[in-house]
């Protein structure tokens, strides 16, 4: 019998051209690409395999390619190997992704509400307006002092929205505010400040109006109860009501990804296998920089598949 795992799905940031072509054509991505494609009158099999990567970096298209992505990948696993997760979660986007596996939204119906999601998001805060920016070496602490003294400094918005990993912490708000927050970090120790290449400044306050579109849109949808758990970003709860995911999805809009302390609450639910999810390695590599103690892997391709069903196998600690 297999160890109980978790799996994880990434969010924007990891799409790239050509992401599910080494699955060739497996049955399971076929289908979710060909299901993707009639739920939002899109080709998207085509975008995701030819881009071009300006239109497939576009949020309004990278919500959605990710969340199929995520499930082209999941329903492979699900048809290799008949093993489900015994809880999963996503980051910030990827939270969707996790709900889809978890059944309580279906593709079809995730699909466009994530891409309305994007829509929102970017209408909320016109390009060029706001920002983000990865701080490096300072803890989380010392990262939303230096965001409060900025806003004191400078009157502008900027919050922090993404706690990744120990020594990473991604910033959001205004151009200004999150100029002045980086200065200030950098002042405070920070090794790093990098302006991250996004279009709308994602998981903060500036959010708001997005989140109020997407409860409109949430309240029209039928949720199921998860069948297995999913640990959500904004509480690092698991919630099972139809309400209460709702809110969830709501308030994540324009509140913080607590990542660090959702993997801690995966190691808690004595899980100490960690599987990402969907193209790209994101994810893992945060994952063991919280735990060095779990055991994580990706599935991307037939390749990495078949190794992460291997992990499962493996005892932490033990040699590989």
């Amino acid at each position: 019998m297999s160890t109980p795992f978790a799996f994880v799905f990434p969010g924007q940031g990891s799409q790239a051209v050509g992401m599910l072509d080494a699955w060739g054509d497996h049955p399971a991505v076929r289908n979710t690409l060909a299901e993707a494609s009639e739920a939002l009158d899109l080709d998207m099999a085509a975008l995701i395999q030819q881009g071009p990567k300006e239109q497939l970096d576009l949020t309004t298209n990278t919500q959605p390619v990710m969340l199929t992505a995520g499930i082209a990948c999941y329903r492979a696993w699900l048809q290799e190997t008949g093993l489900t997760p015994a809880a999963a979660a996503g980051h910030s986007l990827g939270e969707y992704s996790a709900l889809v596996a978890a059944g309580v939204l279906t593709l079809s119906q995730a699909l466009p509400l994530v891409r309305l999601r994007a829509q929102a998001m970017q209408e909320a805060v016109p390009v060029g307006q706001g920002g983000m920016a990865a701080i490096l070496g300072l803890d989380a602490e010392a990262v939303k002092a230096g965001c409060a003294a900025a806003r004191e400094a400078s009157g502008e918005v900027v919050e922090a929205v993404n706690f990744n990993d120990p020594k990473q912490t991604v910033i959001a708000g205004s151009k200004a505010g999150v100029e002045k927050g980086m200065e200030v970090l950098k002042a405070a120790g920070a090794k790093r400040a990098l302006p991250l290449p996004v279009s709308a400044p994602f998981h903060s306050s500036l959010m708001k109006p997005a989140a109020e579109r997407l409860r409109v849109a949430l309240e029209a949808i039928e949720f199921k109860a998860p069948a297995f758990a999913v640990v959500n970003n904004v509480d690092v709860a698991t919630p099972a009501t139809a309400a209460e995911l709702r809110d969830a999805l709501y308030r994540q809009a324009y509140q913080p990804v607590r990542w660090v302390e959702l993997v801690q609450a995966l190691k808690a639910r004595g899980l100490s296998h960690v599987i990402e999810c969907g193209p790209g390695k994101v994810l893992a590599g945060m994952v063991k920089r919280i735990d060095a103690g779990l055991l994580t892997t990706t599935i991307l391709d037939p390749a990495s598949l078949a190794e992460a069903r291997a992990l499962l196998d493996q005892t932490p600690g033990a040699p590989a």
